[in-house]
């Protein structure tokens, strides 16, 4: 019996191991979710805005490295998902996007809701392409998720009306070759040069990102043979526990002056699995050796001295092999010296935090950190919170911290969260966002009653756009008025929803509402009253930063006693 092309992607797709699809349902997409639901093997998670589905997926994606689905109907459900598929472009994570389209005998007459979809998501796929017969589609199936693999990013058919539930000659073919990409040594000589390199200098300082989290361990063994601390990006502030020896802290302003200063003091800096974006936080005038299995990073943030194709973890295994072991310790133990300096400050203002009366929000990220599951992921939102987290969450090891890390979006975390806890409603997830993210994706939070997962919010209500009134002060200039703004009772919201909500006020309030919100079975909300004055830690801010935040501060006071 012939299988339409609806039944075949499902099959395909439950055949390279996607468990759910995240969308909102439309006539277009009928054949789609009637095969999902005669199948039964792949759930249906329906959203309340296709942004939503697009990040689920993009959250799904960036934990797993697995391929991850969100559909859009016809027009605007599937531009809808255009600017949550960015999450996926930019964190490089393989998320394939399925959207109806306008009958192909209607096409090109400006029949109702017909745009030109290759056009729209030319920008945010490597693979965009629209099934136009039943003959074409099993191999644009393919090389839809094969792209969405080889590229680490969004791969988009879109499907007309009277196409998906047409019948196709054969199912997809090649099955096996649907899979992440395997990883590869770089050159022998090119490691021996490296292992020369790092042997002839006096002290090594390792910066890891992401794409060194396979080798991880690897790298833990090689930093202990060249007595060398291990910076992290803030992506990768996760893979080792926050009280690692080695482990001395981020680079930039999610991290702090340790991880800066080690970068910049040691004679040479091996640079793995990162293309970290701030160049002016790297160093410039030293020796720097860079391995990453993307040829085109390498060299483009900071001049290197040698550049490496491949994968981390087989060129680390015989980087161990070949470079000699390092005795002296004081270039790490300084930099072990700044971290615990540092670690002390951020200690003392957490301290502070629990004696004033308004609640601090470092302390909220602090104890957040400290009540979670061993095993949580967070989701962190784009914004001031990220620096709350990004610098005072201290991770156990098993947890694991998402974000909008390169495309540094307000109003991600909810939807990435649904995807990240329908992978497993056992484990904990928990959400922390500002209130302007928050209420960008609200509906999405009743994606998380509706289908039963267990998602803890903490909203951190500062009752503004915290990072934009944070920039205006940097820049000396007073907050603007609309970057203020009233907020609704979000406990009050969760119940209307049908779940739980908890109210946090007074530094007092602060822990038994934590506990709460973390205790409760299933999806919960906590509104937490932060004091919006407070500033971030910011590593090496320059004296004229700070001359521009009193400048601001006294301007602030004087339109105020203006009236406005």
């Amino acid at each position: 019996m012939a299988s339409t092309i609806a039944e075949i992607l499902v099959e395909t797709l439950h055949e390279v191991g996607v468990r759910q699809i995240f969308g909102v349902v439309g006539d277009a997409l009928n054949p789609l979710t009637d095969a999902i639901r005669r199948d039964g093997r792949i759930e249906w998670i329906g959203v309340r805005h296709e942004e939503g589905a697009a990040q689920a997926a993009a959250g799904q994606a960036k934990l797993t490295g697995r391929l991850a689905v969100c559909c859009g109907t016809t027009g605007p459900g599937a531009n809808h998902l255009v600017a949550g598929l960015y999450e996926a472009k930019k964190d490089h994570a393989p998320v394939l996007a399925i959207s109806g389209g306008v009958p192909a005998s209607r096409r090109g007459i400006d029949y109702l809701q017909e745009n030109s979809p290759d056009l729209l998501f030319r920008d945010v796929a490597s693979y965009t392409q629209t099934i136009i017969s039943a003959e074409q589609a099993p191999n644009v199936i393919h090389q839809a998720i094969a792209q969405a693999y080889a590229t680490r990013g969004v791969a988009h058919i879109s499907i007309p009306a009277d196409i998906i539930g047409g019948n196709a000659p054969a199912g997809v073919s090649s099955m096996h070759t649907l899979r992440p990409l395997p990883d590869s040594a770089p050159a022998p000589e090119e490691l021996q040069q490296a292992a020369e390199m790092i042997d002839s200098a006096k002290s090594v300082a390792i910066l890891v990102g992401h794409g060194a989290r396979s080798a991880i361990a690897e790298i833990a063994t090689l930093a202990e043979k060249l007595q060398a601390p291990l910076v992290h990006t803030f992506r990768a502030k996760d893979m080792l526990p926050y009280d690692h020896p080695y482990w001395i802290g981020g680079v930039g302003l999610i991290g702090g002056a340790p991880g800066i200063d080690a970068l910049h003091n040691a004679e040479l800096m091996l640079m793995l699995g990162s293309d970290y974006p701030y160049s002016e936080f790297l160093p410039s005038k030293i020796r720097i050796i860079q391995i990453d299995q993307r040829g085109f990073v390498l060299g483009r943030r900071a001049p290197v001295t040698l550049g490496m194709i491949g994968a981390v973890k087989p060129a680390v295994e015989q980087l161990l092999a070949r470079v000699q072991g390092k005795t002296d310790q004081t270039f790490l133990k300084k930099a072990g010296d700044d971290r615990r300096r540092w670690n002390d400050m951020l200690d003392r203002h957490v301290a502070i935090g629990r004696t004033q009366k308004k609640i601090k929000p470092q302390s909220v990220a602090r104890r957040l950190g400290e009540l979670a599951a061993d095993d949580a992921v967070f989701v962190i939102d784009t914004g001031v919170v990220t620096l709350w987290c990004g610098n005072w969450l201290r991770q156990s090891g098993r947890q694991r911290i998402l974000a909008s890390f390169n495309n540094a979006a307000v109003g991600t975390a909810l939807g990435q969260a649904n995807g990240v806890q329908a992978l497993d409603r056992r484990r904990q997830v928990i959400a922390a966002v500002g209130d302007g993210g928050f209420t960008m994706l609200l509906g999405e939070f009743m994606t998380s009653v509706e289908h039963k997962l267990p998602l803890k919010v903490v909203v951190f209500n500062n009752r503004e756009w915290g990072l934009v009134h944070l920039e205006m002060e940097e820049a000396g200039m007073p907050a603007f008025e609309g970057s203020n703004f009233p907020n609704m009772d979000f406990a009050a919201f969760a119940r209307a929803c049908g779940a739980e909500g908890f109210t946090a006020q007074t530094p007092a309030q602060l822990d038994d509402a934590l506990r709460g919100l973390l205790a409760a079975p299933g999806p919960a909300i906590l509104n937490v009253m932060i004091d919006p004055a407070e500033l971030p830690v910011m590593p090496h801010i320059k004296l004229d930063q700070i001359w521009r935040f009193g400048l601001a501060k006294v301007k602030e006071s004087m339109i105020s006693m203006k009236g406005g």
